[in-house]
């Protein structure tokens, strides 16, 4: 019995030796397979600390101090717990960049763009991190300028500082250590003084340069062809004049070359045609002249050409038909010449928008564009073209927008019923052609699926005869009508308030008479507020000018940024002014100057309270200026001169601002700056009018007083 109990004790005393063992030996196991929780440095921890003492959000940073400053957002750290990387980018941050974060000397990447982020770069800032490789500012609002005595460190690949308030100049030796830098973005900025094209000479590898949009000015120094690698150079928006440097033309491996919108001037240097790499090149916007290079066919690659708004001359290299890669072609505000149809156009078939306006090109429109079956933009405006449109176009099913105002087309009729066919027009300009023709009047001329998409119509400048037809009535998704600038007679249609999207009507300088309809003050865009949904917000394949002033250089590039307005100015209109002008509480401009509307002014067009333009000048309008008006705040052109308007002109409010020139040709108007002063000696039409009143009351109280008299006498007699 004992000798059973001795072997039991030893099997459960081994057992639990086993247990233990097997315990102990797990155990180490997993610790092992369990990383230890790394402890970040008490300098980087404190560092962050102080940085982020001097930073708020609304969604504010939750680094504790009694958590590992390892594990904090935006904040990795390397194996032997120093911080790398602090990544906070579109993070609500504001507030400034504390010095203390030089003592990061690990931080190899540094992100703390799309915030709100004010105040200089402390001094010294870059040359203290040593293993720095990235750092991302872009998108703040940093201000004051890069130190004079700071540098990029040679570990440095990428930095960004765009879109801030940073100014001054970017000193030599700035690069001077930079030898690995490959991406340097300094875009739109307010940086100043000479462009720095020495920092190819110490970062020769580099392949990305941006300094556009800032205010570099004189002349490009040579230096950036010594950047061998350099594949992208952006300089545009500034100040930059003289030669572009030949040494640019050097570059094999550049592919974006952007040096628009400066005071370039010279030719084009014939040697650009060796940037055989070559996708996109921008020289708009500058002072350029002589030809376009012949041998730009050699560009086999490029896809973008924007030479626009400079001085060129010539006709188009017939060697420009080899680019076949061609997406976007720019070429309008020059001088070039030549019969445009003897051009082809057929190899470019991944064509997509040109713009070959405000040149001197003449015969007629080139069929071999309409082989470019992936166009959805073709403007050819303000040039010499003759003829009709073919039925050609309609091969284009892309085709979104065609502007070819300005020239000397013929058969509006054949023109409308061909470009129906074009489903996707959203934008047809065919101002300043069809001179003295008749406007189509035929009801059936638009089929049912006939410009379903159209939004913008704009036939002003014709000089067209008849009256505005019933097919018009079928444009469902029409937003800007321009007939201005014709001979069109008749009365407004009332149909136009049924146009569910009209926000824009141009109906001046043609010869309409009757009313002013009523129908008008129930358009839907102009008296509903309607939400951005439901509002096309897209981009235009090329900006508009306004369509309220030919003299205006203004340009939209959505349909919805344009004012809504209602212009039926110079014109035949008589009646009054009808109450029901009140609802178009969305309005911006209403101009019914130079018409026959009579009677007073409405009050309720105080309602408007969006008017920019208001002009009533012209007319036969009487009684007095509303004096509600001075609670129009936004209004900023007010015209009532050559009226029979009297009395005050309305005091404060914008009516303080107004010329003297917006009353005159009112006799009976008084104010402060006119002849006819409220407050003068001289006796004033209110004047005039407060005595004739008194006249007329004490007449009669007189009268009044007589009878009394005559009465009581009558009766005493009597009695």
């Amino acid at each position: 019995m004992t000798k059973q109990l001795d072997n039991s004790n030893v099997f459960s005393f081994r057992a639990l030796f086993h247990n233990l063992l097997f315990l102990i030996l797990f155990t180490q196991l997993f610790s092992f397979m369990i990383p230890c929780q790394a402890t970040c440095r008490k300098v980087d921890r404190d560092s962050l600390l102080a940085f982020s003492f001097g930073v708020y959000s609304s969604n504010p940073l939750k680094w504790y101090s009694s958590i590992d400053c390892c594990m904090w957002e935006g904040v990795s750290c390397d194996n032997i717990n120093r911080v790398i990387h602090l990544l906070l980018p579109s993070r609500g941050l504001a507030g400034s960049i504390s010095p203390s974060l030089a003592n990061l000397s690990h931080l190899s990447q540094f992100n703390l763009s799309q915030n709100r982020l004010s105040g200089p770069i402390p001094d010294g800032f870059f040359m203290a991190f040593k293993r720095l490789v990235v750092v991302d500012l872009s998108e703040n609002r940093l201000t004051g300028k890069l130190s004079d005595f700071d540098k990029l460190m040679s570990t440095v690949k990428t930095v960004n500082l765009s879109s801030n308030h940073f100014q001054g100049t970017i000193q030599y030796a700035f690069f001077q250590q930079a030898v690995n830098l490959k991406s340097f973005n300094v875009s739109n900025n307010s940086f100043s003084g000479p462009i720095p094209s020495s920092i190819c000479e110490f970062s020769s590898s580099i392949q990305h340069l941006d300094f556009s949009r800032n205010l570099f000015l004189g002349p490009i120094s040579e230096g950036f062809g010594q950047c061998s690698d350099l594949q992208s150079l952006r300089a545009d928006v500034n100040n930059l004049s003289g030669d572009v440097p030949s040494d640019i033309y050097k570059v094999s491996s550049l592919q974006e070359l952007y040096l628009s919108a400066n005071r370039l001037s010279g030719p084009i240097n014939g040697i650009l045609v060796n940037l055989i790499n070559l996708r996109t090149l921008s020289l708009y916007d500058n002072k350029l002249t002589g030809t376009i290079p012949q041998d730009i066919g050699r560009l086999s690659n490029l896809e973008k050409l924007f030479l626009r708004k400079n001085l060129l001359n010539g006709t188009l290299p017939p060697s420009l038909a080899n680019c076949t890669r061609l997406v976007m072609l720019d070429l309008s505000f020059n001088f070039l010449e030549g019969e445009l149809s003897a051009f082809d156009f057929s190899k470019f078939i991944q064509l997509r928008s040109v713009d070959l306006g405000n040149t001197s090109f003449n015969g007629g429109l080139p069929a071999s564009l309409y082989s470019c079956n992936k166009l959805t933009a073709i403007r050819l405006a303000h040039n010499k073209l003759n003829g009709e449109i073919s039925p050609g176009i309609m091969g284009l099913p892309s085709l979104s927008f065609l502007s070819l105002s300005g020239n000397c087309l013929n058969n509006i009729t054949s023109a409308i019923q061909i470009l129906q066919g074009c489903k996707n027009l959203r934008i047809l300009l065919l101002s300043q052609n069809f001179f003295d023709e008749s406007l189509p009047d035929d009801d059936s001329l638009i089929g049912s699926d006939g410009f379903q998409n159209l939004q913008f119509l704009a036939l002003g400048g014709c000089r067209l005869t008849g009256q505005i037809s019933m097919w018009l009535s079928k444009l469902r998704k029409l937003e800007v009508l321009n007939l201005s600038l014709n001979n069109i007679t008749g009365s407004i249609p009332a149909w136009f308030g049924d146009l569910p999207n009209l926000f824009v009507l141009h109906l001046s300088h043609n010869l309409l008479s009757g009313y002013f309809p009523v129908e008008l003050a129930g358009l839907r865009r102009l008296t509903t507020k309607l939400s951005t949904d439901q509002v096309d917000q897209s981009y235009l394949e090329f900006p508009i000018f306004s369509e309220y002033n030919y003299a205006s250089s203004l340009q939209y590039t959505k349909l919805s940024y344009l004012r809504p307005a209602i212009n039926l100015g110079s014109n035949s209109i008589s009646g009054t002014i009808p109450t029901e002008i009140g609802q178009l509480k969305f309005i911006f401009f209403l101009d019914l100057s130079n018409n026959n509307f009579s009677g007073s002014i409405p009050d309720i067009i105080s309602n408007l309270t969006n008017l920019e333009k208001l002009d009533l000048s012209g007319n036969h309008l009487s009684g007095q200026i509303p004096a509600s008006f001075k609670n129009l705040h936004f209004l900023s052109s007010f015209n009532v001169a050559y009226n029979d308007l009297e009395g005050h002109i309305p005091v404060g409010g914008q009516f303080e601002t107004f010329p003297n020139s917006s009353f005159e040709g009112n006799p009976g108007l008084c104010g402060e700056f006119l002849p006819h002063s409220c407050s003068g000696q001289s006796e004033t039409t209110l004047q005039k009018g407060t005595k004739r009143k008194f006249f007329n009351w004490l007449s009669f109280e007189i009268g009044y007083g007589i009878s009394f008299i005559l009465a009581l006498l009558a009766g005493l007699k009597f009695l």
